[in-house]
């Protein structure tokens, strides 16, 4: 989604649509058959996001068992939540607080109006919680993170991305959107920046310091598993070099324009 749209809170800021190796969970990896229910989707025309099945990809090597209820928190037009659907072949509900979804996206998913800090689900309705870019518009995100694990079932897991408030540049990977729109957002972001206020408090479209979405999200979950450069090194392939040259450097945090973590309630 690229409009200046809050899915889930108060009008802020640009939005970004919702984009190797194995790695362990628990100890364990995850078995290979799991491998199955992630890029074997249905073939559906017009309906794709390559950032959205990178990530459903990473989930089902963390994972240890095939996710049958889903929720998207903050799911805009549900196209996130239609393609997470066809990719684990799973039950799939978005909310949004705007009901402007996308027909097409409707017929895969449930997508319905919603408040992320007043979930109107059971407890432990869901398997996997997915929340792409959407918790640094929630005025109340520490509410809405208790209600994920709440609705989470007991083995449940969770994955979120916001954008990296540490960042130096951001929204060069958004889609429909000019270079012009893109220089006029890091203006706005650099200008929230030199006078101190590029907090999502202050209306800028920040997001998280990748410690600081650690931190919050484990004052609720059981595990967090940062998975931003798992996220990286499969978005973007052919920058591996220069994604390993960042990460030696030690610079990834600042050049990194998003942060992702998976994890269990």
């Amino acid at each position: 989604m690229n409009a200046i749209n809050d899915h889930v809170g108060s009008v802020i800021g640009p939005v970004n649509a919702g984009g190797a190796p194995v790695f362990e969970m628990d100890g364990q990896s995850a078995p290979e058959n799991l491998m199955e229910f992630a890029g074997e989707r249905e073939s559906t025309a017009g309906l794709r996001n390559g950032k959205t099945e990178v990530l459903a990809r990473i989930v089902s090597r963390r994972i240890s068992k095939r996710p049958k209820r889903m929720l998207v928190v903050g799911c805009g037009s549900g196209l996130e939540a239609a393609i997470l659907a066809q990719e684990f072949r799973a039950q799939t509900t978005g909310i949004d607080l705007e009901a402007d979804f996308d027909p097409a996206c409707a017929e895969h998913a449930t997508l319905q109006q919603g408040d992320a800090t007043d979930l109107q689900f059971a407890d432990e309705s869901f398997d996997l919680v997915y929340s792409y870019h959407a918790l640094e518009h929630i005025p109340r995100f520490r509410t809405a993170l208790s209600e994920m694990r709440r609705v989470l079932a007991e083995d449940g897991h969770y994955c979120v991305g916001t954008p990296n408030r540490l960042r130096l540049i951001g929204y060069l990977g958004s889609k429909d959107t000019s270079l012009a729109q893109k220089f006029l957002w890091n203006a706005n972001d650099w200008s929230a920046r030199l006078r101190g206020r590029f907090r999502n408090e202050y209306g800028a479209h920040a997001g998280f310091s990748p410690e600081e979405l650690s931190t919050e999200l484990g004052n609720v979950f059981s595990s967090v598993d940062d998975t931003t450069l798992q996220y990286y090194l499969e978005v973007y392939p052919g920058k591996a070099r220069l994604i390993d040259f960042v990460c030696r450097a030690g610079i990834q945090r600042f050049l990194f324009p998003s942060a992702y973590f998976i994890g269990r309630r």
